[in-house]
């Protein structure tokens, strides 16, 4: 079929589901309930259902009294269980695919459960609806009539008693529909190359004689892929390369740190950049706006969503909300109710709300991913906004990061310590520490309760990184690729402390 007569029908056949987009957008309540009733009356009958008697469940808050809210550990018996093979235990349809996550919080490896219909009616509901979202925004786009450049995991799938587990990426790949794997390059036996360095090159060979026209995977990784492209055509940007590319769909990490880097080497004014928010546990949020830095919550991919404010994380008075409770610029951790069998699950990310009609959101972090040791309570949002500001005053580029406390001792006040990988350096370190300390302070109230006077914390200490050092972490702990991070802040010392030792 002539590429022009796909990209007519894909434009047609997405743009439907604007219509559906905004039945959840008018009635988020409405969709949230029904598909949480939806999801009990499914799991009735299964181990889980029958233990805390979804059949007799009525309301949402029968829901909240009777369930309790699982963290991973909580869960891990079940999930092994069904990866032995065990069925109906907490979904009642086979699980047959594990979505392997170490995460960056626990170096235990997290199998975390997909169905087939969060295949189906998650994952790749929302990589239509994406696509959907970004034409309906920009009807002269000719996405279509080029291909998708994708960059996933490093790992293939491996198979024990009967389940499958890999990387979410590879799963994805592995049961792509016809018609991603015909608007997509590389071809499936490139993606799945295990050997992440190799596979680059790969990926690279086979793609620059492509006709590309959009970009999508981590923005940290992607990088090092288009560097890739460019040292290989001896080019000095992507459009050079491929005349016709118009957008980048990214997530997994925060872009905000390689915005500069990619401006310079896609000097498109027209050019798109499409945030996407998705993990192991679901697709949950897509940009729905050009030129916009909000996530559309998406109400009716077979999650039901409840928050926890951060203020009451982890305290004797932690307090659960549903949609309909939260309120705007505050900080949540999020739990979840899945259609892969998720019952009132931590997933482990904070976001803030920024619309409340529709539901729009900002990912600021991660629940273990702070650093407050000393009442601070320093988030991913500050600290990758500090850096953005602290890098543009200061005319320097950045790599990759990570930060720690340095704990009280004796009479010595506490500090903050980082370690900083340049592209490009400041001509002046020293600067660049003020900037980004001050910016810290105008961004974080209890950051400048703090550090006014030195009370409790003196300026922050940081170290350049040796070229390739987060690169080489990642390679040593095997996180090369895919929704692999760096593991940015953190109360405790030991990323800090190794990352020093082989900075030396």
């Amino acid at each position: 079929m002539p590429i022009p007569i796909v990209n007519s029908i894909a434009s047609w056949f997405l743009k439907k589901r604007i219509h559906q987009m905004e039945l959840f957008v008018k009635y988020p309540q409405e969709v949230q309930l029904e598909l949480l009733h939806r999801l009990i009356g499914r799991a009735k009958f299964t181990e889980i259902g029958k233990q805390y008697d979804f059949q007799s469940i009525k309301t949402y808050k029968t829901f909240a009294e009777r369930v309790p809210i699982q963290t991973y550990e909580d869960f891990e018996p079940l999930i092994e269980r069904s990866r032995r093979g065990e069925n109906n235990i907490f979904w009642p349809t086979p699980i047959k695919w594990f979505a392997k996550s170490s995460g960056t919080t626990n170096a235990k490896s997290k199998f975390i459960p997909v169905s087939q219909e969060s295949l189906e009616d998650c994952h790749y509901a929302a990589s239509k609806d994406l696509l959907c979202l970004y034409l309906n925004n920009n009807p002269d786009s000719q996405l279509f009539t080029g291909k998708s450049l994708r960059l996933g995991g490093s790992k293939e799938l491996y198979e024990e008693n009967g389940t499958v587990f890999g990387d979410l990426s590879a799963i994805l790949i592995d049961n792509m529909p016809f018609w991603a794997t015909f608007s997509s390059t590389p071809n499936n036996e490139i993606s799945l190359m295990s050997d992440f360095e190799k596979k680059m090159q790969a990926v690279v060979d086979h793609t620059i004689q492509e006709k590309v026209t959009s970009i999508a995977g981590v923005p940290s990784w992607m990088l090092v892929l288009l560097n890739r492209v460019l040292e290989t055509t001896h080019k000095t940007t992507l459009p050079e390369v491929w005349p016709e590319l118009e957008v980048y769909f990214h997530g997994g990490v925060s872009f905000e740190p390689y915005a500069e880097q990619y401006k310079k080497i896609i000097p498109k004014d027209n050019f798109r950049y499409y945030e996407i928010y998705n993990a192991s546990e679901g697709f949950f949020a897509v940009q729905d706006l050009n030129n916009s830095k909000e996530l559309l919550l998406m109400l009716d991919y077979g999650i039901f969503y409840e928050f926890i404010p951060m203020d009451t994380y982890g305290t004797s008075d932690e307090k659960i909300i549903s949609l309909n409770e939260v309120e705007l610029n505050t900080n949540y951790a999020i739990i979840l109710t899945t259609n892969a069998g998720l019952w009132r699950y931590k997933v482990g990310d904070t976001v803030k709300f920024t619309s409340l009609s529709p539901y729009r959101i900002k990912v600021t972090g991660r629940t273990k991913h702070h650093i407050n040791a000393f009442g601070e309570e320093l988030i991913i949002e500050n600290a990758e906004e500090a850096l953005r500001k602290a890098s543009k005053l200061t005319d320097c580029e950045i790599v990759d990061y990570t930060a720690a406390p340095i704990f009280m001792e004796g009479n010595k006040k506490g500090a903050h310590e980082w370690i900083v990988e340049f592209k490009k350096a400041p001509e002046n370190i020293h600067h660049f520490i003020e900037c980004l300390d001050k910016t810290l302070q105008t961004l974080n109230s209890d950051y400048e309760a703090k550090r006014t006077n030195n009370t409790t914390l003196n300026i922050l200490q940081l170290h350049q990184a040796k070229t390739g050092l987060f690169y080489d972490w990642s390679k040593k702990h095997n996180k090369l690729g895919g929704q692999h991070k760096i593991p940015r802040l953190s109360n405790k010392r030991n990323y800090v402390e190794e990352l020093l030792e082989m900075n030396r």
